[in-house]
């Protein structure tokens, strides 16, 4: 596909790119630091305090290569250019729930040699490339239900119905609430979209519960957690146990934190500190101040992304943009919110922070065609203000 707008390329948005980096080598430390403890003293791990650390500085290394080629290439590729992404994906996701090993209820990752490849993380990118291609190709029919909406809804549904297969409660969550914001940037009309909403909600009410009626087992792990949820003391020896040790760390932080590496929770009591509650280890070590200022920069971080999107001088890259954003503010919600019982733990991670290799490679993807975008942007404002001769 020809990219529109001729001449060189514009500059990418270098705030929003050392604020990438940035997050990216906290995220480094921060894994460090959860994982260093439980590491040293684990022959699984090889009694290496690096093992995590290095694994995750590799999967940063290949992820920022790979932003790097994505930022130079024209957003407009992505157009067509998702079906590149859509069948490796759709086949793995179809594979994953019959040949993966079930982990904490689930059956989500390919194992290769000592890696887990995540196909659900890979298919959060691949949705979001795909329906900016189909909302923006449908234009002013995106406001009629049965030609514009309903297309849209049911791929999602299809996506849905897939992850749901493992079943990712949490991912599942996060890509419906990613296409709901992509929807509503397409334009589309808002009573359609609240009476989808209901209906889908009782789609949704229905399919668990045959879900949960037919094979209870890949449940219980979910109930447990909501149980906790709701009366973390009454299930301290329960689901309650990881909520509680979460709560504590954070208590334990205070105001200034128990400082860097000194999380007495790390060890061995959040089970997967590096990974779904390295929120808490943050709070622990760097205290309310030191979470309070994360949680800033990361709200500038999306305010920035937020901006390169609404910059962008089509529609496309705007849908597109505006559910990468979303991604990761969805992400991170679900993520910090679990952490700090504002919501149920899912187990989604925090992006660019939470150890995952599958996680990080796609954050980075991500970001490779958020630059991409400000980088056209860009091209078009310099060449606006460019004086006449």
């Amino acid at each position: 596909m020809k990219a529109t707008g001729n001449g060189s390329r514009g500059r990418p948005d270098f705030l929003l790119l050392i604020m990438t980096l940035l997050l990216v080598g906290f995220g480094l430390v921060m894994v460090f630091s959860a994982s260093s403890g439980i590491a040293v003293v684990s022959p699984k791990f090889g009694n290496d305090a690096l093992y995590f650390t290095k694994r995750q500085l590799a999967f940063a290394g290949l992820g920022i290569m790979i932003m790097l080629f994505i930022m130079n290439l024209r957003y407009q590729l992505f157009k067509r250019g998702f079906i590149l992404l859509l069948g490796p994906v759709l086949f793995m996701l179809l594979v994953v729930p019959f040949v993966s090993e079930e982990i904490n209820g689930a059956r989500s990752w390919f194992g290769i040699g000592s890696l887990g490849v995540q196909p659900t993380e890979f298919a959060k990118l691949t949705l979001i490339l795909y329906l900016g291609s189909l909302i923006t190709k449908k234009e002013e029919k995106f406001r009629e239900f049965k030609r514009g909406l309903l297309p849209v809804i049911l791929i999602v549904c299809f996506f849905c119905g897939l992850i749901m297969l493992q079943p990712d409660l949490g991912s599942c969550m996060v890509l419906a609430a990613c296409a709901t914001v992509m929807i509503l940037a397409g334009g589309a009309n808002l009573k359609q979209i609240m009476l989808t909403g209901t209906v889908a909600a009782l789609a949704i009410t229905v399919m668990v519960s045959l879900s949960m009626a037919i094979d209870p087992d890949p449940w219980n792990y979910r109930i447990e957690r909501f149980t906790a949820f709701m009366d973390p003391m009454g299930n301290a020896q329960d689901g309650a146990f990881q909520l509680i040790s979460s709560l504590q760390a954070l208590g334990h932080g205070g105001l200034t934190g128990a400082g860097f590496g000194e999380s007495v929770q790390k060890l061995h009591y959040l089970s997967y500190a590096y990974n779904d509650f390295i929120f808490a280890v943050i709070a622990e070590e760097f205290g309310f101040i030191g979470s309070a200022l994360f949680l800033l920069f990361f709200l500038l971080f999306l305010w920035r992304g937020l901006i390169v999107a609404l910059r962008c001088p089509d529609l496309y890259g705007t849908v597109v943009g505006v559910g990468i954003v979303g991604l990761f503010a969805i992400q991170a919600f679900i993520n910090i919110g679990g952490v700090t019982a504002t919501i149920p733990i899912t187990g989604v991670t925090l992006p660019f922070i939470s150890y995952g290799g599958s996680s990080m490679l796609v954050c980075l993807m991500c970001m490779g065609v958020l630059l991409s975008i400000s980088r056209e942007s860009n091209r078009i404002a310099d060449k606006t203000d460019k004086p006449k001769r």
